[in-house]
């Protein structure tokens, strides 16, 4: 099984990516590094680039690439309804071409109709992929778990986005998260992190403690493997072929 490896456009950091002129200049770097897929965060986007994500959706497919459209915004808003932009957000996945978009799970709550996302669902083919994200009241096992359980019982077509070190940030147990979890997840976001002066920071696997390693195993061994710790250095290829060769294995 040759496991795919998805590179986070923001491993690179804002500043790199507003240097190099955007998204698109990445993409040789990430094609160069032998890596299958890029994921493009809305977040980076100039007006201007948003306006260009036909252009874009070439450029990937040019380089080989497939690619996860990351859009900084919950499924659900407050009251547990689904968010009146997510269309829109899922028409910009289609127009770049994107195999998956990744939401953070927001508001949901227990026992909320789900029939508004089962219709939205139902009218795409870019697939849906919902993440743990760094919020204390949404981020947390207990409304991952309650979300993925109903979507289960609705045969909703989605996954889950295991992000192996955002549980730090509100204060849960990776590993626990990983075992009760790991059926529904779809993608993993690969990411390390450390406490300096009472926070959590990203650091690069090789400057971890190596817990994201068993971690891993945890989880399902057949899903795309992404990227978002910090990828730095004076040759990036190098790097970004480093970590990419290490995750794959």
């Amino acid at each position: 099984m040759k496991r795919e490896v998805v590179i986070v456009t923001a491993a690179y950091g804002n500043s790199v990516v507003k240097a190099l002129g955007g998204q698109a200049a990445l993409l040789s770097i990430i094609a160069d590094a032998q890596a299958n897929g890029v994921e493009i965060r809305r977040e980076l986007f100039s007006e201007q680039e948003l306006d260009a994500l036909p252009e874009l959706a070439e450029n990937i497919k040019r380089h080989g690439l497939f690619s996860v459209y990351s859009v900084p915004f919950p499924l659900f808003i407050s009251g547990g309804k689904l968010n009146p932009d997510a269309k829109q957000y899922f028409s910009e996945a289609h127009v770049l071409g994107a195999r998956t978009i990744k939401f953070s799970l927001g508001e949901f709550e227990p026992g909320a109709d789900l029939t508004p996302l089962r219709v939205l669902l139902d009218s795409q083919t870019v697939k849906l992929v919902v993440e743990n994200d760094q919020s204390s009241d949404c981020g947390i096992l207990s409304r991952i778990n309650a979300f993925a359980f109903a979507a289960e019982s609705l045969h909703l077509p989605l996954s889950l986005t295991f992000d192996t070190a955002n549980w730090l940030w509100v204060g849960q147990d990776p590993t626990a998260a990983a075992e009760r979890l790991a059926r529904h997840v779809g993608y993993v976001h690969v990411k390390a992190a450390e406490q300096r002066d009472g926070k959590w920071h990203a650091v690069a696997l090789d400057n971890s403690d190596g817990s994201w390693e068993p971690l891993l195993k945890l989880l399902p061994q057949d899903v795309p493997r992404g990227i978002e710790f910090p990828l730095e250095g004076d040759d990036l290829t190098a790097v970004t072929r480093y970590y990419t060769e290490l995750l794959r294995q």
